[in-house]
């Protein structure tokens, strides 16, 4: 599948800092690993099911899992980004028969708008960007193979689905480190399907669901049908990058089933520890004190935003207030007080074109100190804010002068460009 375009990522001066991220599984801000036999750094994020705009949740993952990249490549590895779509699935079908469109179109032109946001943001995209309906043929051959080592069973009853037995990998568990009461609930709640008869245990999780008129399917040795959600990721990231990879990634919600599955799937298939180094997850966005949702119609599309002309990078800017792991709100006053400090970011970057580049040495190196530390942005703020501050008084200038020079505010530029994707 097509992603977008591939922003321009300018150099920046001097050596990076190592990243150290929270890895959900093991509780800890721990060295990301970047010494893979590959050579490259595999990242496997979660995308999105194309059956709604794309609102600042979703940006506020995507924008994190940037963040990360541009760590990575200040400090010179290669990396291997990996993302999926949806395209195919439950809540796509329920969307386009109350809307009485088809399917395939509403997924298409969804797909389209993320594409578009994702570009006016300068979110690097994914070296793979891959559609559950491109992977079938690849979820078909994990499902045989779960088959083979007797993880996965299939159901005795009309339609003969295929789970897949969640105690089949005895560390079941340990990338979410919910308890069973919580499991039990959050599977319920996030498309789980507990009550079904003929499970050997509710928590066990569809992998194929064989063919029900109006559905789309796909021919398989055990049956046409069409693939459950969790072993599609877990078929597109190990094919990709391999049976262990450095991290994966998505929004808090999905750190149970879907994170806890995927990741069970693969190591119950091929037979790896530990499908992922690091299990990183980011925190969810509320409007105005209450949770961003679509039930209740209070979600924020970064489309509209932009159309009404607001600057991605203030929108950026917005979402690094608070840490990436926190639960946050987004407001107007929010979206105001972001486009204050670009606008005086920018006006200091002008006055500090006359000034000598090594001036913002400091301010670099601080930068990416705070960034190399589990993604510390609101420290990264106060740390532009600070020098700022400091800079445009020290001129004297009332007025701020062409920008574009080759000074420290050449290297502010580039800095925030570089590593926080906002553009001076």
């Amino acid at each position: 599948m097509r992603s977008w375009p591939v922003p321009a990522v300018p150099s920046l001066s001097g050596d990076g800092i190592p990243l150290s991220l929270y890895d959900t599984a093991d509780d800890e801000v721990r060295r990301v690993r970047t010494d893979w036999p590959s050579g490259e750094v595999g990242i496997y994020v979660c995308g999105i099911t194309p059956y709604d705009s794309t609102h600042l949740g979703h940006a506020a993952t995507y924008v994190t899992f940037d963040l990360v990249h541009r760590q990575l490549l200040d400090n010179g590895h290669r990396v291997h980004f990996v993302e999926n779509i949806t395209d195919v699935d439950d809540p796509l079908f329920e969307r386009a028969e109350r809307d009485g469109v088809d399917w395939r179109d509403l997924g298409t032109s969804q797909i389209n708008l993320f594409r578009s946001d994702m570009e006016a943001l300068s979110v690097i995209p994914p070296r793979e960007y891959i559609g559950a309906m491109e992977s079938v043929n690849e979820v078909i051959d994990l499902i045989t193979r779960l088959l083979e080592v007797g993880a996965a069973y299939i159901l005795d009853d009309e339609y003969a689905d295929i789970y897949v037995d969640h105690t089949f990998t005895p560390r079941f568990g340990y990338e979410s480190r919910y308890d069973a009461l919580t499991m039990a609930e959050f599977f319920a709640e996030r498309g789980g399907d507990p009550e079904r008869a003929g499970k050997r245990h509710p928590l066990d999780a569809l992998v194929w669901r064989v063919h029900r008129d109006g559905e789309p399917a796909w021919e398989a040795p055990f049956g046409a049908g069409r693939p459950g959600w969790h072993v599609e990721c877990s078929a597109i990231a190990t094919n990709r990058l391999g049976s262990s990879f450095a991290i994966q990634g998505g929004g808090r919600d999905l750190r149970f089933p879907h994170h806890e599955f995927s990741a069970a799937h693969a190591e119950a298939a091929l037979g790896c520890e530990r499908m992922a180094d690091h299990y990183v997850h980011t925190g969810m966005i509320g409007l105005d004190g209450t949770k961003m949702s679509k039930s209740l119609g209070n979600l924020v599309f970064v489309s509209k935003l932009t159309a009404a002309g607001h600057d991605p990078s203030a929108v950026r800017l917005g979402l690094y207030v608070h840490h990436y792991r926190e639960d946050r709100d987004w407001s107007d006053a929010v979206l105001d007080a972001a486009e204050a400090r670009l606008a005086r970011w920018r006006d200091a970057a002008a006055v500090a074109d006359a000034l000598p580049v090594d001036i913002a040495a400091p301010l670099v190196g601080a930068v990416r100190q705070a960034l190399a530390d589990d993604l510390d942005t609101p420290t990264v703020l106060h740390l532009i804010d600070s020098w700022c501050d400091t800079v445009v008084p020290e001129t004297g200038a009332t007025e701020s002068p062409a920008t574009g020079g080759a000074g420290a505010g050449a290297e502010l530029r580039t800095l925030c460009d570089a590593l926080l994707g906002v553009r001076l």
